[in-house]
Order: structure tokens, then sequence, then C-alpha cells
């Protein structure tokens, strides 16, 4: 394992299974990222739901400039499988509180290929987290496969680090700010 295929989790969320494995079949390869947030599930999870809206990694790059959403939109954390989420991805499955997953859309697709993602909330203490991502992408034939996985495994930590990062940035400012009223 490089940092490009396991970026900030632990053995145990490497070795779990998550609703993604299921939509990817065999041969497939799995790309994990993790971090700890400073808030419980409920507020990471509701933010995660805004990612209906905004890729919330470089906006410059994935949203066409436009920032993506600094406060709650209470709208989005109503889910319905086949919605389209950050404009390349369709929700197949959610667990309010402790998963979403997607998977790329046709226009995705012919960018990335078929990758689904699982985003696990997983409760780590009393008002704690661990947001885990984990993609699944069909294991590559040839060296052109091969070439093209490997710049998806480092392209997506540079993307979805910033994102993870961004989403537990903001889900515990929230609680902080619900904590102290």
């Amino acid at each position: 394992m490089t940092i490009a295929t396991a970026w900030g989790v632990t053995a145990a969320e490497q070795d779990g299974s998550y609703p993604c494995d299921a939509l990817v079949p065999a041969p497939a390869r799995r790309l994990f990222r993790g971090v700890d947030v400073a808030a419980p599930p409920d507020v990471v999870y509701r933010w995660l739901c805004q990612f209906r809206v905004a890729p919330y990694s470089y906006d410059w790059i994935d949203n066409g400039g436009r920032r993506s959403p600094r406060r709650p939109l209470p709208w989005t954390w109503d889910l319905e499988v086949g919605q389209t989420f950050s404009r390349i991805f369709t929700l197949v499955s959610f667990v309010p509180d402790e998963h979403l997953t997607v998977r790329m859309n046709r226009s995705g697709s012919r960018l990335f290929g078929d990758v689904a993602v699982t985003y696990a909330v997983l409760a780590a203490g009393p008002s704690r987290s661990r947001l885990v991502a984990v993609l699944r992408t069909p294991q590559p034939t040839g060296r052109v496969g091969s070439v093209g996985t490997w710049l998806l495994a480092w392209g997506d930590l540079v993307m979805m680090r910033k994102q993870l990062l961004t989403f537990a940035r903001l889900a515990a400012a929230e609680h902080r700010a619900q904590s102290s009223v």
C-alpha cells in the first residue's frame, strides 16, 4: 500500500466491508481516505449530504470556480436513491448518520471509469467521528489501464483529502457553535 491507496485510515477500516464493494465486480481495487472529526456522526453526515450540490474540494478545479456552500443547506438532507451528487455521481444507497454510497454517472465514467464510493461516518467517542471514504474501481488490465489507475489514485488523493478535511472542519465548527449555545 502507498499513501495514494490508503491515506489516514486504520488497518481495521481497510479490512472492513462497505456498500461500494457490491457495486463494482471483482477483480477490483479499493482506495481509502479517512479523517478524524471533532463532531458527532449526525453533524458530519449532514455536511456530507451537501456533496449533492458541490464537491467541497478545490472549487476552482472541480466546481467551475464557485465556492462550495459554507452554511448548512437543510434541503440536501432529504435523500433519495437516484439523486445526482456533484454533477458526476448518482446516489445508490444510504443509511442516515452512517453512510452514503455514490457511483459515477455516465458523464463521470467517461472520464474516470466505473467508480463507486462509500462515505462512511463512524462514531469515535462522545462528540467525535471518523469520516472514511472508500473508492472501488475495476482492476486495471494492461499498461494503459495501470497508468490510468495510478493517475486516478494520486489525483483522487489530492482532491478527496481536501474534500474530507473541508467536511471535517465545517462539521467541527458547527458542532462547536451548537455546543456553546
